[in-house]
């Protein structure tokens, strides 16, 4: 798997993640379970959805 998420973004990913998990167990929700999707993309920094839009926030090194 190819970097596509940056750190920046991974960051800001887990951040709202952890913020919808909370809010799901303030109102006892099963939605807050979504809350992991944005936790997982940001610490692996791939993120499916971005391949299929075609997005890449990745700053990658050149090692030539």
């Amino acid at each position: 798997m190819k970097c596509n998420v940056g750190k920046t973004e991974g960051t800001v990913r887990i951040i709202l993640g952890v913020i919808i998990l909370l809010l799901g167990v303030l109102f006892r929700s099963w939605w807050g379970l979504i809350g992991l999707a944005p936790i997982i993309t940001g610490s692996i920094g791939w993120c499916p959805l971005s391949v299929i839009l075609g997005t890449n926030t990745c700053k990658e090194k050149d090692n030539s």
